[in-house]
């Protein structure tokens, strides 16, 4: 009988949907430890949409290089069709609503040659990076010709250079910031009226002292093979809802993303465990070689952002202090990887990566231990710690080995004043920097609640021996007498 009920329990448990008994990850989703050890993690996005150019009846893409979003509105450049597609997001589905492939000026059809990016200022007005044309052209928000930016008369570039343009973004101030091909300098910066006044941010090299030496002592021969102490071009540039231009590195020289203000300085905080740099530990395999290389980045409404690493296809998300979130992704067919994944868009808290091989657009949605993530990062910027550190305390049932949830909660008991606690969920993950302010603090709170205390003690210490020693002296004298 025993022996029946095993084997009709194990018949019933292949009837049994797997899905009930565990859910199936969407994506493979990772963080790192203090150790930079790979570390599972519950997935943070789904794979809410696959769109391909033959679903929206216009054709295959080819080669899709530029990607915009902006409200519901999402803009794909698909370069090698030479031609810009508008869909719109409506009750959970996208739809077509215009491919755009030429724009009609002084009365004639100027078609687009290879159009790399597009950006929809705050205005309504279009600025398209039409590359292969040299030029960048202004449309009205119904794709009629207002003006073209075009190569600067500027004797810091060559005469016979061609003018590239490849990324851009349109301030609040409405000055555009271009990104363009064989330019080392930093950002192209035009005012409001398409006037060249200069660069902005040009990117630091850092030179190792051993190469530096020896092109001291190279002969002439050998430094012309060397490599040059050069600034990098950038790879590309987004801007986020504050006014900041953040700028990614696809080159080992300088730092993989760059947050710059007005003046091109970077005020990128980085107080994580490591610098936002994508895979702290990896492999080659695959003939899959070096470190990751950011080709996008995509600002979230709270100040966090997302950074597309082309060299393994993966998605890494930062918090405003430099923590990494989670990163997912990968190279690959399934579901939720890329095969050349080239650009990266959000909208709210959706993620849209173009995939210039497969040429598919892929939406991303949160799911719950991410609404959770971000909620509790909300809660903390919105002034309400006590809150955050009870949303904190949520993730971690979702996610035991979640380091960045120990340190919120320590974030939190900080900025409440409990300092012991802070000090205590900060030492559990080796929180070195927040672990020395608490103590600080600590130390600074237990001094003025106790000052009084010691003051009263140091009395006691320094009066009682001579008082002693008075009293004494009275009561022989006393007795004397």
């Amino acid at each position: 009988m025993k022996y029946l009920l095993c084997a009709f329990l194990l018949y019933a448990s292949f009837l049994v949907p797997s899905s009930s008994l565990s859910a199936e990850p969407t994506n493979y989703t990772y963080n790192y430890d203090f150790w930079q050890e790979n570390v599972s993690s519950p997935d943070a996005y789904y794979v809410n949409a696959y769109i391909m150019g033959t679903a929206l009846g216009v054709g295959n893409f080819r080669d899709p290089q530029g990607l915009f979003v902006r409200d519901n509105r999402i803009y794909i450049c698909d370069s090698g069709n030479n031609r810009i597609l508008l869909l719109a997001y409506e009750n959970g589905e996208h739809r077509l609503v215009s491919a755009v492939s030429s724009v009609l000026i002084d009365g004639e059809q100027s078609p687009f040659n290879y159009p790399m990016d597009i950006f929809e200022s705050r205005n309504g007005f279009l600025y398209i990076a039409d590359t292969n044309n040299h030029r960048i052209l202004k449309l009205d928000r119904n794709w009629n010709y207002v003006a073209s930016v075009l190569k600067p008369e500027d004797e810091s570039i060559e005469e016979h250079a061609e003018f590239l343009p490849l990324k851009l973004v349109v301030d609040f101030a409405d000055r555009l910031f271009v990104q363009a091909r064989n330019i080392n300098k930093g950002l192209l910066e035009f005012d409001s009226r398409g006037t060249f006044s200069g660069y902005m941010g040009a990117n630091k090299v850092k030179v190792n002292i051993i190469d530096y030496v020896w092109k001291l002592l190279a002969t002439q021969a050998q430094k012309e093979r060397m490599e040059l102490f050069i600034p990098t071009e950038y790879s590309n540039l987004c801007l986020d809802r504050d006014g900041f231009v953040y700028v990614t590195n696809a080159n080992e020289q300088t730092d993989p993303i760059r947050r710059l203000n007005a003046m091109g300085q970077d005020i990128l905080i980085r107080n994580g465990y490591e610098d936002p740099v994508g895979d702290l530990a990896y492999g080659n395999a695959g003939g899959v070689l070096g470190p990751s290389k950011f080709v996008d980045v995509a600002a979230m409404d709270n100040d966090s952002y997302a950074c597309l690493d082309r060299v393994r296809g993966r998605i890494f998300v930062y918090d405003f202090q430099g923590n990494l979130l989670y990163a997912f992704g990968g190279l690959g067919n399934r579901e939720g990887c890329f095969l050349q994944p080239t650009a990266l868009a959000q909208m709210g808290r959706s993620l849209y990566v173009i995939d210039s091989r497969a040429a598919a657009l892929t939406r991303f949605d949160m799911t719950g231990y991410g609404e959770k993530v971000n909620k509790a990062l909300d809660e903390y910027q919105a002034g309400r710690y006590e809150s955050s550190a009870a949303v904190w305390e949520e993730v971690l049932k979702m996610n035991g080995n979640y380091d960045l949830a120990y340190i919120g909660i320590g974030r939190a008991a900080l900025r409440q004043g409990e300092y012991q606690k802070a000090m205590k969920y900060y030492k559990l993950k080796h929180f070195r920097e927040g672990y020395g302010k608490a103590y600080q603090l600590y130390r600074k709170q237990f001094m003025e609640e106790n000052l009084w205390k010691m003051l009263l003690a140091l009395a006691v210490v320094l009066l009682a021996p001579p008082l002693v020693k008075t009293a004494v002296k009275i009561g022989r004298e006393v007795r004397e007498e």
